[in-house]
C-alpha cells in the first residue's frame, strides 16, 4: 500500500519504518525540520533498539521518504495514519490541537482527491473524540462525507519504549475502531496488517479509543500494587519481595487472566472485604501508606451506591431483588454487596421482595445467620418463593448475581417492568419486554 504517516515522533516514526519492512511504500509527514533532515539522511530521530537499521534499509531502498507537504503525503497515499502527540494540559485533558490542525490540513487534500482515502487516528484520545470534533472538521472542511470519498478508523497503538519495533510485528492484538462493521476503510486498514500473526478485532470507534487508556491504567495500577506489596513486605521483614510476586504471578486462573475484569456489581464475600481491611491495617500500623491497595474497599462502596441510585432514579417503590448470595451456585450471605442495597432501600421506604433459591431461610447458621441477623433481621419476611411469584410482585426487578435460572427473566417481565441488571445477564438488552438498565453497560 502507499501510505503516509502524519507526525514522525515516536510512534510516528516507528510505525513508518516498520510498514516499510512489510514492503509498503510509506511517506512520513512533519513539520520539524531536524526530523526531515535525520530521516532523509537514514538516521533515526529516535533512540529505539532496531529502529536505526530499519529508517536506513527504507530509506535506501526507496520505500520510506519524507516531506513536510501535506499535498505531497496525502495525494501520493491511499492511506494516512495520524500519529501526532496528545500531550496533557494542565487542567489533565489532552491536548487535541494538533490532532485538530492535522485534520484540517488533510481534509483540505481529501477534499481535491478523486479516490477514495482512508484517515486511521493513532494518538491516543478520549472515546466520543473521533466521531464528535474530528470527523466533523474533516466533513466540513473536505466537503465529503465518510463513506462517500473517505473513510475513518481508530487504530490504537500497543508499543512499549526499548521494544516497540518487537510489539509491532508481534503486538498483542490489533484494534480496529470502525464507524460501522465491514466498512471500506476498516478493511483496508485490515488488509494492512495482514502479514503481522495477531488477534485482529474490529469494534466500535469508541470501545477502540477506550481500550488504549484502559490497558495504560491497567498498567500503571499493576506497578503501583506491585510497590506497594513490595514496601509492606519489607516493612514486614520479608526479605525478598519479588518471590512474593513471582509466585503471585504463577496464577493464570485468576491473577493474570480475565477472571475478575469483567464490569458488573461489588464483589463481596468471606475472603476479599475482611483481607483488604487487614493489609491496610497492617500497612497503617507499620507506617507504609498503601493508596492504591486502600482504594478498593471506597470503589467497591461506590459501586453498591451506583445501584442504588440506579434503582431509586426509577421512581418505582416496589423492587424485587433476584440473588442475595454474593455469587451464583452458592449460599455465602456474608458481606454481600447486595443485602446492602436492599437495607437501604428498606430504610428509605421501598416495598422488598427478594428470591434465591441457594439460601434456606429457615435453617440459617453460623457466620451467615449472624450476618444476616446484623445486616437484614427481617429478610425472612421479604422472601418470594420463585420467580414467577417476584416478577409478580414487583415493578423494579433487580438481577444480583449470574444464576443461570435468571436469564430468561427478562423476556418474562412486564412492558412497564424496569430490570435493573447488575451481573449482564444478557448479553442483548434489546430482549427484555420492559425498560432494561445495566449498571455499567
Amino acid at each position: 500500500m502507499r501510505i503516509s504517516v502524519l507526525g514522525l515522533g515516536y510512534v510516528g516514526c516507528v510505525s513508518a519504518a516498520c510498514l516499510t519492512e512489510l514492503g509498503h511504500e510509506v511517506v512520513g509527514l512533519d513539520i520539524d525540520a531536524r526530523k526531515i533532515e535525520l530521516i532523509r539522511s537514514g538516521t533515526s530521530p529516535i533512540v529505539e533498539p532496531g529502529l536505526p537499521e530499519l529508517v536506513k534499509k527504507g530509506g535506501d531502498g526507496g520505500r520510506l521518504t519524507v516531506t513536510d507537504d501535506y499535498e505531497a503525503a496525502v495525494m501520493g497515499s491511499d492511506i494516512s495514519l495520524v500519529c501526532v502527540g496528545t500531550p496533557s494540559t494542565e487542567t489533565g485533558h489532552p491536548n487535541l490541537e494538533y490532532t485538530r490542525r492535522v485534520c484540517q490540513q488533510l481534509a483540505d487534500v481529501i477534499g481535491r482527491k478523486d479516490d477514495f482515502h482512508v484517515v486511521v487516528f493513532r494518538s491516543t484520545i478520549p472515546p466520543g473524540t473521533v466521531e464528535t470534533e474530528l470527523l466533523p472538521i474533516l466533513e466540513s472542511e473536505s466537503g465529503k462525507k465518510e463513506g462517500d470519498g473517505f473513510g475513518v478508523c481508530f487504530n490504537p497503538e500497543f508499543l512499549r519504549e526499548a521494544s516497540a519495533v518487537q510489539d509491532f510485528y508481534h503486538p498483542p492484538k490489533i484494534v480496529i475502531g470502525e464507524r460501522t462493521p465491514g466498512s471500506r476503510a476498516g478493511d483496508v486498514l485490515a488488509e494492512l496488517y495482514k502479514t503481522i500473526d495477531a488477534p485482529t478485532v474490529r469494534t466500535e470507534i469508541r470501545v477502540s479509543e477506550m481500550v488504549k487508556y484502559a490497558d495504560n491504567c491497567f498498567h500503571a495500577l499493576k506497578v503501583c500494587f506491585a510497590n506497594e506489596i513490595g514496601n509492606l513486605s519489607k516493612a514486614l521483614g520479608i526479605s525478598d519481595s519479588h518471590k512474593v510476586m513471582d509466585i503471585f504471578c504463577l496464577d493464570t486462573q485468576l491473577n493474570l487472566s480475565p477472571y475478575y475484569m469483567k464490569p458488573g456489581f461489588a464483589f463481596g464475600g468471606s475472603c476479599l472485604p475482611k483481607d483488604l481491611r487487614a493489609i491496610v491495617r497492617m500497612s497503617q500500623e507499620n507506617g507504609v501508606p498503601c493508596p492504591v491497595i486502600a482504594a478498593a474497599d471506597p470503589s467497591n462502596q461506590l459501586q453498591i451506591r451506583r445501584a442504588i441510585d440506579y434503582i431509586r432514579g426509577t421512581g418505582r417503590k416496589k423492587v424485587g431483588v433476584l440473588g442475595m448470595s454474593f455469587k451464583a451456585e452458592t449460599d455465602d450471605l456474608r458481606e454481600s454487596p447486595i443485602v446492602q442495597v436492599v437495607s437501604t432501600l428498606i430504610g428509605k421506604g421501598y416495598e422488598l421482595c427478594i428470591y434465591d433459591r441457594n439460601i434456606n431461610w429457615e435453617e440459617l447458621f453460623g457466620s451467615n445467620l449472624g450476618f444476616l441477623e446484623h445486616e437484614l433481621p427481617y429478610a425472612q419476611s421479604l422472601k418470594a418463593d420463585t420467580i414467577d411469584e417476584l416478577i409478580e410482585r414487583s415493578d423494579v426487578i433487580v438481577i444480583a448475581n449470574g444464576a443461570a435460572e435468571f436469564r430468561d427473566v427478562p423476556l418474562k417481565m412486564r412492558e412497564d417492568q424496569v430490570l435493573v441488571d447488575l451481573v449482564r445477564i444478557v448479553d442483548d438488552p434489546s430482549v427484555a419486554r420492559g425498560e432494561y438498565i445495566g449498571i455499567a453497560w
